[in-house]
């Protein structure tokens, strides 16, 4: 039961028919490759997954990290499969070829983490938070960081974390105490307290890097002040020694899921001995470890989808084999029962579900496409992908977080009570997906940054490409009977975000930043719900064409049913931004009058 837990034909059909990954090697960066290397990538990764990942699924959830005489026991497993990423180039899979890496595009490379993120999602998060650790390092740091730090860590045999959020500035990064002390001698004397550091420390590996933020003595307060450090668990020597860099874990946070992974909190510097080594300029540890977080919060968008799929397919599985009930019509109680998968409620949380999954996935591919096409154009094609990228990260990470939530609680349904037991997968994967609003960046703040930053950003440049974007969809499949309709409902809602956002931006000069950011995650909420139609009418017009060029007999009922759910999340979903439309238009600002007194009962 739930074996599957990704459709390999969804992949392909994305990554070939939609995406058209191919044309990427037709670019110096990635002339090296062929569609037959990345078939054969994500061949291997499914094999991966499905041999060491999927297996120990429920092991990890059972039996979580533990702080055992100050080190942190992980699964024994971890170890393995941490060599096993090393030696499959899996780490640094879109790494450059001469720093050990293979050289793949942003979007194979995230397809395969898809994959691993489905099979067991806390397996995934080692090597996921290694590579954007080691990328850092190279993007930003010296030789000398490099040539020490690289390849352990692609290798696997190193750890890599994201060490930013104190016990009194999570989201308020600008507040963190955590100070770096300049010296003569080529680094930083750290001192302070870090905490939800997912993989902070673990028994899986022979070293934990951390790229930490802190704050150098005598530097300006706030962002401006901040800088950024690698900062290792042991930190080599000459003579090849490793010694303690006086990082202590000072605990384990025992948590609702993901609960494979530690997330730890962490004592720096308590016997002022602890070492950081600047990586890029002083004060420019944000802007740094923005493009990190960024991508984290892509891979945040990919994790939730992954664990929202596997629910679906556990769900579908079930749905098809499990006997109850008689269709309505059915009058004679003597009949056979039939398979839930035939009551149209049921039908209904299965449509649900895939419009969800196989839409937020769509919307993931496609911000690395954007990725990898800005690293392969030039001037204001660079500029046009870049802009993209920038504007729908945050609904990529958003949208799957919050959605897959009640895409996977859907799942539960459709197992009833025993979806609510611990025999089935599903009450994990609800548990599991529950992070993902939270981690690298709350909805409420991506709300925040998609309305107050990205959409004004450059004059509003980066919102006019997305409407373009969405309009060339549109004029597509306004051609073609079968889905000119829903074209036209998709132009009506992109009507309405645009009569939204300029009513929101009078706001915002006439009542101030706070009530003009005051709902913004309902904007994020809406435009997400148009990012997701825009993608399956994208996947609408793939489909329709690939039937009328003559697809294989056996590949009819696949692009079927994709039309089928495009349809429904159309009917279904996209009407929900009449609601928030009329919200967001509304000059009733109740948020903005509730005072803590309000809630003195």
């Amino acid at each position: 039961m739930g074996a599957k837990f990704i459709s390999e034909k969804n992949l392909n059909f994305l990554l070939y028919d939609i995406f058209d990954v191919e044309r990427l090697t037709r670019s110096e960066r990635y002339g090296q490759h062929n569609k037959k290397i990345f078939t054969m990538v994500v061949n291997a990764a499914v094999t991966l997954a499905r041999s060491k990942l999927y297996p120990i699924l429920d092991e990890m959830d059972k039996n979580g990290p533990a702080l055992v005489d100050g080190k942190v026991k992980v699964h024994p497993q971890v170890r393995s499969l941490m060599a096993a990423y090393g030696e499959g180039g899996w780490i640094g899979s879109s790494f450059p070829e001469d720093h050990d890496g293979e050289g793949l595009p942003t979007i194979v490379a995230n397809a395969c983490r898809f994959i691993f993120a489905a099979a067991n999602y806390s397996a995934s998060v080692f090597p996921e938070l290694t590579a954007g650790a080691a990328e850092l390092i190279l993007t930003f740091g010296s030789k000398e960081l490099i040539d020490t730090y690289l390849p352990p860590m692609l290798a696997g045999r190193w750890q890599g974390t994201m060490a930013l959020t104190e016990p009194h500035a999570g989201s308020s990064l600008s507040d963190i105490t955590t100070t770096a002390f300049p010296t003569d001698k080529g680094f930083y004397a750290i001192k302070g307290q870090k905490t939800f550091i997912s993989a902070g420390d673990h028994d899986g590996v022979d070293n934990v890097v951390h790229l930490m933020l802190a704050r150098i003595e005598g530097e300006p307060a706030g962002s401006k002040g901040i800088s950024l450090f690698v900062v290792p668990k042991l930190r080599p020597e000459t003579g090849g020694k490793f010694v303690s860099n006086d990082v202590v874990v000072a605990g384990v946070y025992h948590k609702l899921g993901y609960r494979g992974a530690p997330i730890t909190e962490l004592s720096i510097g308590e016997k002022n001995d602890c070492r950081g080594f600047l990586v890029g300029e002083k004060n420019r540890g944000l802007a740094c470890m923005f493009q990190m977080m960024n991508e984290a919060r892509l891979g945040v968008g990919l994790g939730a989808t992954a664990i929202a799929t596997a629910a679906y397919y556990a769900a579908l599985d079930y749905a098809m084999e499990r006997p109850q009930g008689r269709r309505l019509s059915e009058k004679n109680p003597a009949t056979p029962q039939v398979p839930i998968i035939e009551h149209p409620d049921v039908k209904r949380m299965l449509l649900f579900q895939r419009a969800i999954v196989e839409g937020s996935l769509s919307l993931c591919l496609q911000c690395c496409l954007y990725t990898d096409l800005a690293k392969t154009t030039q001037g204001d094609e660079q500029q046009r992908n870049l802009l993209l990228l920038d504007l729908l990260t945050p609904i990529a990470k958003s949208y799957p977080s919050e959605m897959g939530i009640l895409s996977t609680s859907q799942a539960i349904q459709c197992f009833g009570g025993y979806g609510y037991c611990e025999d089935f997968p599903v009450e994990q994967y609800f548990r599991d997906s529950r992070i993902h609003p939270i981690h690298e960046g709350t909805t409420g703040m991506q709300g925040m940054d998609l309305l107050g930053r990205k959409m004004v950003m450059n004059n509003g440049r980066a919102a006019m490409l997305f409407v373009e974007e969405v309009n060339k969809a549109i004029a597509k499949a306004t051609a073609v009977p079968e889905t000119a309709t829903y074209a036209g409902l998709l132009a009506q809602a992109l009507e309405r975000l645009q009569q939204v956002t300029a009513h929101l931006f009078g706001v915002a000069g006439e009542k101030g930043p706070e009530t003009f950011l005051a709902d913004a995650t309902l904007f994020l909420e809406m435009t997400g719900i148009i990012a997701i139609a825009w993608q399956w009418l994208v996947q609408a017009n793939g489909a329709h064409e690939a039937i009328e060029k003559g697809c294989r007999p056996k590949d009819l009922a696949f692009y079927q049913g994709k039309l089928l759910t495009f349809r429904y999340f159309f009917r279904y979903e996209l009407p929900k931004t009449l609601g928030l439309s009329q919200r967001l238009m509304d000059k009733d600002f109740i948020t903005m009058e509730a005072t803590r007194e309000h809630f003195n009962d």
